[in-house]
């Protein structure tokens, strides 16, 4: 078996409504118009790259929420932005106009990474590529490379 690339990324979201706002409005994804065929309440988006790579599924407010902490799970997805400081500066701006807190910034070496949580606490790290692939693609010292505080 050879696995070929992430495909989609599906999250339980207490409040789809405001999940729908977060990742289309703010983080720019494109919804998918019409149901998802699940019986609850649900909403697909895509960047065009694929038919989709977020589902999110609405499991009501009483559910129970990510505890904070080490935990076992899913620490943070990650989402490209672009290929340059400049790009993450938009990015940043973007985010600060619309109220959404930049938790860290750190510098990969390879990526440079702004982290944010959605409105459910599940963190994202929006990265921009910033060393070219020939860089790195044989490189493992490039990729795992100590990471250092972002200072954009």
């Amino acid at each position: 078996m050879k696995i070929l690339e992430l495909g989609h990324l599906v999250l339980y979201v207490s409040d789809l409504a405001r999940s729908r706002r977060f990742y289309g409005e703010i983080l720019g994804w494109h919804e998918i118009a019409g149901e998802v065929p699940l019986g609850v309440p649900a909403a697909a988006f895509t960047s065009g790259r694929t038919h989709h790579e977020l589902l999110l599924i609405e499991v009501g407010p009483s559910a129970t929420p990510i505890p904070a902490g080490r935990r076992l799970g899913m620490y943070h997805f990650g989402l490209k932005v672009g290929d340059s400081d400049d790009d993450l500066r938009a990015v940043a701006a973007h985010l600060a106009a619309n109220d959404v807190p930049v938790l860290g910034a750190t510098d990969h070496t390879v990526t440079h990474s702004l982290y944010i949580a959605d409105p459910d606490g599940n963190e994202i790290e929006l990265y921009a590529d910033v060393l070219a692939p020939q860089e790195w693609r044989d490189n493992p010292a490039a990729v795992f490379a100590p990471m250092r505080p972002l200072h954009l």
